[in-house]
C-alpha cells in the first residue's frame, strides 16, 4: 500500500535548489502546476503556475520537490524509497549544496569572490571568500 510523505524543508529558492541538485548530479525535470487564483474573476487572463522539480526513480515512484507557497516540500512514497541512502541523508546532502549555492551567489552580489572551497573528510565544507576594497586597490596602483 502506498503512503505519500510530505516532508517540510527549508528550501525556498528554486534557483539554489536547482544548483544543489545539479551539483549532486541528480537528474530532474521541471513541472508547471497550475494554481487556482482567488483573483480569477477579476483577472481571468492571469494564469499562475508553481514550478515543481520531479526526480524520476527506477521503480516509477517519483520524488518531488513541490512548492507549497512557502517552501519546497519533499513528496515521496516512503514504502517505495529505493535510494542508496536514507531520506535524512538525501536531504542533508541537498541542504549542504543548497547552503553553498546561497553563500556563493549572495556573497558575489556584494562583491566577494570565492578563492578556496575545501571539502573535509566529515563532509563539511569551508569556503574562503575575499573582497578587495576599492581604496586598497587604488593605493596598490599608486605604488
Amino acid at each position: 500500500m502506498s503512503h505519500f510523505t510530505n516532508l517540510k524543508t527549508s528550501f525556498k529558492n528554486l534557483f539554489h535548489l536547482e544548483n544543489a541538485l545539479n551539483k549532486l548530479k541528480i537528474n530532474y525535470r521541471k513541472e508547471k502546476k497550475l494554481i487556482e487564483s482567488i483573483d480569477k474573476k477579476f483577472f481571468p487572463s492571469k494564469i499562475n503556475y508553481n514550478i515543481n522539480l520531479v526526480i524520476s526513480t527506477s521503480n516509477s515512484s517519483d520524488i518531488t520537490f513541490s512548492w507549497n507557497g512557502e517552501e519546497y516540500e519533499l513528496i515521496f512514497d516512503a514504502s517505495f524509497w529505493s535510494q542508496p541512502y536514507s531520506v535524512e541523508k538525501f536531504i542533508n546532502k541537498i541542504s549542504q549544496q543548497y547552503a553553498n549555492s546561497v553563500i556563493l551567489n549572495e556573497s558575489q552580489k556584494i562583491g566577494f569572490q570565492p578563492i578556496k572551497v575545501k571539502q573535509h573528510l566529515d563532509g563539511s565544507n569551508t569556503i574562503t571568500l575575499q573582497r578587495w576594497n576599492r581604496s586598497n586597490i587604488e593605493a596598490f596602483n599608486h605604488l
